[in-house]
């Protein structure tokens, strides 16, 4: 199932030994090399007055209440986890990003994005036309397969296929279709 990433922000973190909210979801830490949510920020943490965060692999089920861990001890801070440490370090926020095509042409900023709950990986990029091309699409969707590379300031797509002209038919004197038509008299 695909969701967007903006309807998951300040959803609450629900503690299975509890029963209680522990933290309510923040940003997502997404790792750039392969687009995968890794972690993600808590806000509101009644278990720790520490910046912590929530791994994806601390997640037991997404419902209707929200995100459901065993307890706020699956929570982790910033440095115990040495590849979110170096994402972190990184500095990657995917929204606002500014994306290009392959032949420079400015498409927009990444307003938002959808990921799959089963895997936590982005599939969808919400771009967010610039003034002069939101006349005729306000918004385009992008797909991962479209994107050819990412780096500190912008994400690569591959450009739109060029349109190839449409050679005519010559229409010969001796045509026959290859069906009869009911509708003739």
């Amino acid at each position: 199932m695909l969701i967007l990433n903006s309807k998951i922000e300040k959803t609450p973190v629900m503690g299975l030994q509890t029963g209680s909210q522990l933290a309510t979801i923040g940003a997502p830490i997404i790792d750039p090399a392969n687009l995968q949510i890794i972690a993600y920020v808590l806000e509101n943490n009644t278990y720790s007055n520490d910046q912590m965060l929530l791994r994806i692999a601390e997640i037991r089920e997404f419902s209707r209440i929200g995100f459901i861990v065993d307890s706020g001890e699956d929570f982790i801070l910033e440095d115990d986890v040495i590849k979110i440490k170096e994402i972190l370090d990184l500095n990657f926020n995917i929204l606002g990003m500014k994306v290009i095509d392959e032949k420079n042409n400015n498409l927009g900023k990444v307003a938002d994005f959808t990921f799959s709950l089963v895997n936590f990986a982005v599939q969808q990029l919400v771009v967010k036309r610039p003034l002069l091309k939101s006349f005729n699409t306000s918004e385009l969707m992008i797909h991962r397969n479209q994107i050819v590379a990412i780096d500190d300031e912008k994400i690569t797509v591959k450009s739109e296929t060029e349109a190839k002209p449409i050679k005519r038919v010559e229409e010969t004197d001796n045509f026959v279709p290859n069906y009869v038509n009911p509708f003739r008299d």
